[in-house]
Protein backbone atom coordinates (compact mmCIF):
# COMPACT_ATOMS: atom_id res chain seq x y z
CA UNK A 1 0.00 0.00 0.00
CA UNK A 2 1.34 3.45 -0.88
CA UNK A 3 2.32 5.74 2.05
CA UNK A 4 -0.17 8.45 0.91
CA UNK A 5 -3.10 5.98 1.05
CA UNK A 6 -2.02 4.74 4.47
CA UNK A 7 -1.90 8.31 5.83
CA UNK A 8 -5.36 9.04 4.44
CA UNK A 9 -6.78 5.90 6.05
CA UNK A 10 -5.17 6.71 9.41
CA UNK A 11 -6.57 10.27 9.24
CA UNK A 12 -10.09 9.01 8.53
CA UNK A 13 -9.90 6.46 11.34
CA UNK A 14 -8.75 9.11 13.82
CA UNK A 15 -11.74 11.31 13.00
CA UNK A 16 -14.22 8.41 13.07
CA UNK A 17 -12.84 7.15 16.39
CA UNK A 18 -13.06 10.54 18.05
CA UNK A 19 -16.39 11.86 16.73
CA UNK A 20 -16.92 14.13 13.80
CA UNK A 21 -18.41 17.53 14.54
CA UNK A 22 -15.98 20.28 13.56
CA UNK A 23 -17.94 23.21 14.93
CA UNK A 24 -17.32 24.96 18.21
CA UNK A 25 -20.22 26.58 19.96
CA UNK A 26 -19.93 30.29 20.59
CA UNK A 27 -18.03 31.74 23.47
CA UNK A 28 -19.95 33.64 26.04
CA UNK A 29 -18.59 35.64 28.95
CA UNK A 30 -19.78 34.70 32.36
CA UNK A 31 -20.40 37.40 34.91
CA UNK A 32 -20.28 36.84 38.60
CA UNK A 33 -20.61 38.93 41.69
CA UNK A 34 -18.05 38.88 44.47
CA UNK A 35 -19.43 38.82 47.97
CA UNK A 36 -17.21 40.25 50.67
CA UNK A 37 -17.85 39.58 54.34
CA UNK A 38 -16.13 41.28 57.21
CA UNK A 39 -14.33 39.34 59.93
CA UNK A 40 -17.11 40.33 62.34
CA UNK A 41 -19.72 38.82 60.00
CA UNK A 42 -17.74 35.60 59.74
CA UNK A 43 -17.26 35.39 63.52
CA UNK A 44 -20.97 36.07 64.14
CA UNK A 45 -21.94 33.29 61.72
CA UNK A 46 -19.53 30.81 63.35
CA UNK A 47 -20.86 31.56 66.83
CA UNK A 48 -24.58 31.16 65.96
CA UNK A 49 -25.92 27.89 67.36
CA UNK A 50 -28.72 27.75 64.74
CA UNK A 51 -26.21 27.76 61.88
CA UNK A 52 -24.30 24.44 61.77
CA UNK A 53 -20.78 24.55 60.38
CA UNK A 54 -20.73 23.35 56.79
CA UNK A 55 -18.16 20.70 55.98
CA UNK A 56 -16.01 21.40 52.94
CA UNK A 57 -17.14 19.22 50.06
CA UNK A 58 -14.59 16.94 48.54
CA UNK A 59 -14.53 17.26 44.81
CA UNK A 60 -13.53 15.14 41.84
CA UNK A 61 -10.30 13.20 42.27
CA UNK A 62 -7.68 13.60 39.54
CA UNK A 63 -4.96 10.98 39.28
CA UNK A 64 -1.88 10.23 37.16
CA UNK A 65 -1.58 7.09 35.08
CA UNK A 66 0.60 5.71 32.33
CA UNK A 67 -0.39 5.74 28.65
CA UNK A 68 1.25 5.32 25.26
CA UNK A 69 2.05 9.06 25.53
CA UNK A 70 3.67 8.81 28.97
CA UNK A 71 2.36 9.80 32.40
CA UNK A 72 -0.90 11.77 32.07
CA UNK A 73 -4.03 12.83 33.95
CA UNK A 74 -6.95 10.46 34.45
CA UNK A 75 -10.11 10.46 36.54
CA UNK A 76 -10.31 8.15 39.55
CA UNK A 77 -12.21 5.76 37.24
CA UNK A 78 -9.26 5.74 34.78
CA UNK A 79 -11.02 7.93 32.19
CA UNK A 80 -8.46 9.88 30.09
CA UNK A 81 -8.50 13.65 30.59
CA UNK A 82 -7.93 16.18 27.80
CA UNK A 83 -7.39 19.91 27.31
CA UNK A 84 -8.67 21.92 24.32
CA UNK A 85 -6.35 24.29 22.49
CA UNK A 86 -9.13 26.87 21.95
CA UNK A 87 -9.70 27.37 25.70
CA UNK A 88 -7.92 30.23 27.39
CA UNK A 89 -6.81 30.37 31.00
CA UNK A 90 -9.78 29.62 33.25
CA UNK A 91 -12.31 29.88 30.40
CA UNK A 92 -14.04 27.14 28.42
CA UNK A 93 -15.30 27.65 24.87
CA UNK A 94 -16.63 24.09 24.55
CA UNK A 95 -20.44 24.19 24.82
CA UNK A 96 -23.38 22.60 22.98
CA UNK A 97 -22.38 19.82 20.59
CA UNK A 98 -18.75 20.24 21.57
CA UNK A 99 -19.55 19.53 25.25
CA UNK A 100 -21.68 16.53 24.25
CA UNK A 101 -18.67 14.93 22.56
CA UNK A 102 -16.19 16.28 25.12
CA UNK A 103 -17.97 16.38 28.50
CA UNK A 104 -16.34 18.72 31.02
CA UNK A 105 -14.73 17.23 34.12
CA UNK A 106 -17.17 18.56 36.74
CA UNK A 107 -16.67 18.85 40.49
CA UNK A 108 -19.01 19.55 43.39
CA UNK A 109 -16.23 20.79 45.66
CA UNK A 110 -12.55 21.51 45.65
CA UNK A 111 -10.86 19.05 43.24
CA UNK A 112 -8.68 16.44 44.93
CA UNK A 113 -5.09 15.78 43.84
CA UNK A 114 -4.17 12.09 43.96
CA UNK A 115 -0.56 10.87 44.03
CA UNK A 116 1.47 12.48 41.23
CA UNK A 117 -0.95 15.37 40.64
CA UNK A 118 0.32 18.82 41.57
CA UNK A 119 -2.21 20.35 43.96
CA UNK A 120 -0.95 23.84 43.07
CA UNK A 121 -2.04 23.31 39.42
CA UNK A 122 -5.51 21.98 40.27
CA UNK A 123 -8.48 24.38 40.35
CA UNK A 124 -11.94 25.01 38.94
CA UNK A 125 -13.83 27.49 36.80
CA UNK A 126 -17.54 28.28 36.74
CA UNK A 127 -19.30 27.46 33.45
CA UNK A 128 -22.25 29.40 31.99
CA UNK A 129 -24.70 27.01 33.66
CA UNK A 130 -23.09 27.62 37.06
CA UNK A 131 -21.45 24.17 37.31
CA UNK A 132 -17.80 23.94 38.31
CA UNK A 133 -15.36 22.51 35.78
CA UNK A 134 -11.99 21.21 36.97
CA UNK A 135 -8.92 23.02 35.62
CA UNK A 136 -5.26 22.07 35.59
CA UNK A 137 -2.60 24.74 35.10
CA UNK A 138 -5.56 27.04 34.31
CA UNK A 139 -6.89 24.92 31.42
CA UNK A 140 -10.41 23.43 31.68
CA UNK A 141 -10.43 19.61 31.62
CA UNK A 142 -12.60 17.26 29.52
CA UNK A 143 -13.26 13.58 28.82
CA UNK A 144 -13.99 12.09 25.41
CA UNK A 145 -17.45 10.50 25.39
CA UNK A 146 -16.51 7.44 23.29
CA UNK A 147 -13.57 6.24 25.38
CA UNK A 148 -13.66 3.64 28.11
CA UNK A 149 -11.39 3.35 31.15
CA UNK A 150 -7.73 3.35 30.20
CA UNK A 151 -8.37 4.25 26.54
CA UNK A 152 -6.57 7.21 24.97
CA UNK A 153 -7.67 7.48 21.34
CA UNK A 154 -8.10 11.18 20.70
CA UNK A 155 -4.79 12.82 21.62
CA UNK A 156 -3.61 15.46 19.14
CA UNK A 157 -6.85 15.22 17.14
CA UNK A 158 -8.48 18.26 15.49
CA UNK A 159 -12.19 18.25 16.33
CA UNK A 160 -14.77 20.89 17.26
CA UNK A 161 -12.59 23.67 15.88
CA UNK A 162 -9.28 22.84 17.51
CA UNK A 163 -6.80 20.29 18.79
CA UNK A 164 -7.40 18.08 21.84
CA UNK A 165 -4.46 16.93 23.92
CA UNK A 166 -3.82 14.75 26.94
CA UNK A 167 -2.03 16.57 29.72
CA UNK A 168 0.93 15.53 31.82
CA UNK A 169 1.38 15.97 35.56
CA UNK A 170 3.40 19.14 34.88
CA UNK A 171 0.31 20.79 33.33
CA UNK A 172 1.64 20.76 29.78
CA UNK A 173 0.18 18.94 26.81
CA UNK A 174 1.98 15.79 25.84
CA UNK A 175 3.69 15.40 22.48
Amino acid sequence: MKPVCLLAIVGVLAVVGCGGDDETSGTQRSTGATVTRSNADVAATKNRPDKPARAKRRGTKITVGESQFGAMLFSSKKQAIYIFEKDSADKSVCYGECAQAWPPVFTDGEPVADKGVRRSLLGSVKRRDGKLQVTYAGKPLYYYVNEGPGEVRCHNVNLNGGLWWVVGPNGKRLA
